[in-house]
């Protein structure tokens, strides 16, 4: 079976009313100045803040940097150490039309930090015996049966297991100018699906070569999907979100007047439009929205934290840390859904990168967990994606005893 995320989303009682369309409606009659969006629920407050009030000084002026050099309208960023909040700031302008400024709270497009989320879950069903690494993808011996096309396929692509998918090593689709989630954009998924396996080769055998690829993390939600019998997004809210803690994660919707309540507004530069994109359709590979705070409860579950159970057994977690055979060598490699230093026993991160989203989320060996979101970037995207790093290193180096 396969759900497609367009299809499964119903308006019900007509037209729904967003934050947004109610906002613009109370500006069209009151004079109002500067407003501020109240917290749905504190959703996680400062536990053991060992910052002083000069560190957390200096913090803010690292993050206010960061946005002027880029013209970035707002950030939000969140640290955990052991388990336990020690900074959420949220700071900046998340609608500049109705002059609302972000709060903790406030929801952003995540980009590929949704690739970690789809990883976790995949492998709580391998730990639940539903899948395994080794299970062919495609064609009648496949997880997806022919629910994308009958035989006979190109090359390859009955070869293509679950591993391969969660590894980039599947054999092609890169994301590159020809990555198919940026083309044919009126399409869902299942179409887009279909036509690719048919008509867009792969041009290495899988598990040979490694190339970055989205549509490859669209098709393992589409796995997901088959396995559970439940859509995407309502599988991983009930069985991976929920057990963090997280109730407002979901997945982001493509025009302006259909986003979430306290979602922020995104600002395209150079030329780029946020709202030109199907995300709807990129759910299992760049679609959440989230906070930033509730990226960290996230971190803190997966391996679990002083007081927090894990996600994942030890086990299962070191395969999803092992970096990928064909990835080059290096310090620094892509693992089953998360970068990862020193094979695994080092940082595991991913960053995030659409017009109108620059986001990254770290876990440490030492107890540190952050994320940080802003609602623009710039191009070339390399440079506003290495100053968001390096803006969390500062910031996290600014106390002592958060040694990283």
């Amino acid at each position: 079976m396969t759900w497609d995320t367009e299809r499964t989303h119903v308006l019900v009682n007509g037209p729904a009313l967003t934050r947004r369309k109610l906002l613009k409606e109370l500006l069209s009659t009151t004079a109002a100045a500067t407003i501020y969006l109240p917290a749905l629920q504190a959703l996680a407050q400062p536990q053991d803040d060992r910052a002083t009030a000069q560190q957390r000084a200096e913090m803010s002026s690292i993050a206010g940097e960061f946005r002027k050099q880029f013209s970035v309208p707002a950030t939000s960023i969140a640290i955990a150490r052991n388990g336990q909040f020690v900074y959420d700031q949220a700071v900046g302008i998340g609608d500049r039309e109705l002059h609302t400024k972000v709060q903790r709270d406030s929801l952003f497009r995540i980009a590929s930090v949704t690739k970690p989320i789809t990883s976790v879950t995949i492998f709580s069903l391998i730990e639940q015996g539903k899948l395994n690494l080794n299970d062919k993808v495609f064609g009648p011996n496949g997880v997806l049966d022919i629910g994308y096309g009958k035989p006979p396929y190109k090359p390859f692509i009955t070869d293509i297991t679950v591993d391969h998918l969660l590894t980039h090593t599947c054999g092609g689709w890169p994301n590159d100018g020809t990555d198919p989630m940026m083309l044919n954009l009126p399409w869902n998924q299942t179409k887009l699906i279909t036509h690719t396996i048919a008509k867009v080769p792969i041009t290495n055998p899988p598990g040979t070569h490694w190339a970055y690829s989205n549509f490859g993390y669209c098709v393992l939600g589409r796995v997901i999907e088959q396995v559970t019998d439940e859509p995407y997004e309502t599988y991983v809210r009930t069985n991976i979100l929920g057990p963090c803690g997280i109730s407002t994660m979901k997945i982001a919707r493509n025009r302006i007047d259909d986003q979430a309540n306290y979602e922020v507004v995104y600002y395209g530069q150079s030329s780029e439009d946020p709202y030109q994109l199907n995300i709807t359709r990129m759910d299992s590979d760049d679609g959440w929205i989230a906070s930033s705070t509730e990226l960290v409860q996230f971190l803190n579950h997966v391996a679990g934290a002083p007081g927090i159970p894990a996600l994942l057994k030890p086990e299962t977690i070191k395969t999803m840390t092992t970096p990928a055979p064909a990835y080059p060598a290096g310090d620094a490699r892509y693992a089953r859904g998360w970068m990862v230093q020193n094979n695994g026993a080092g940082n595991w991160w991913h960053n995030g990168s659409l017009p109108g989203t620059t986001s990254l989320m770290v876990r440490t060996p030492t107890g540190m967990c952050w994320a940080a979101l802003c609602n623009t970037r710039t191009e070339p995207k390399d440079q506003i994606n290495t100053a968001l790093d390096q803006m969390m290193v500062n910031i996290v180096h600014t106390v002592p005893s958060w040694a990283i």
